[in-house]
């Protein structure tokens, strides 16, 4: 299974990112933003957190216009899986591969500790390695983490069952208490914790490491 880990000035979560893939099975590759191609047989592109560009404009704003993006749309487009995380769900969004926006948190503040998760779904090879119900903990580190969707949408994802993971205790503001959600094709994924900070011992718990383990040998087995 080929992985692509996007790489924008101010990203600091592509190293962290590439690991946890490479420790679930993936042959990960780091594509630089203003490379105009994505690796031939990439079955998984991975947008990671940061700061892109330095969050001038809007938070992911000026990362989605990249050259790679291109690509990356393109990849969603043919049906090819997609995982933005944090910075990256942000980038998602202002693509137009996910529906909504990331806003800044409620309180004004920078927010950078462990939260508690629910999984809303186990129908996507993101989250079938647990179980809908679980309560997972995951970190976020995030100014701009306040997922907004219009009411129409938020019931276009509740339909779609496209509510991925949602905030037991609400950090943000996020709307429904959202955390992460999935395209209408389930083969697009943005959350705004961070699995890949939780995938090894090491780093004080393994409550992400299922998602990329799950992924990889989804997409290996595909």
């Amino acid at each position: 299974m080929k992985a692509a880990v996007l790489q924008f000035p101010g990203s600091n979560c592509d190293r962290d990112m590439a690991v946890a893939l490479r420790q679930a099975g993936a042959d990960v590759t780091v594509v630089w933003h203003k490379d105009n191609g994505l690796p031939d047989g990439v079955d998984l592109v991975a947008v990671p957190g940061g700061f892109s560009f330095g969050d001038y404009l809007r938070c992911g704003a000026i990362a989605a216009n990249s050259p790679i993006c291109k690509a990356l749309v393109a990849h969603a487009e043919r049906g090819g899986y997609v995982l933005g995380v944090c910075n990256g769900f942000q980038v998602l969004t202002e693509t137009g591969l996910l529906p909504g926006a990331l806003m800044r948190n409620m309180n004004l503040k920078y927010i950078c500790k462990s939260v508690e998760l629910k999984v809303e779904t186990a129908e996507s090879a993101f989250t079938e390695g647990y179980g809908a119900g679980d309560v997972i903990t995951v970190p976020i580190a995030h100014h701009d983490g306040n997922y907004f969707a219009d009411e129409a949408t938020l019931a276009s994802l509740r339909d779609a069952d496209g509510i991925a993971f949602t905030y037991l205790d609400n950090p943000n503001g996020s709307v429904a208490d959202i955390a992460g959600i999935l395209s209408e094709n389930r083969r697009v994924l943005g959350m705004m914790p961070h699995p890949e900070r939780a995938a090894d011992p090491a780093q004080g718990g393994t409550d992400g490491a299922a998602l990329f383990r799950t992924l990889v040998g989804q997409l290996a087995n595909a």
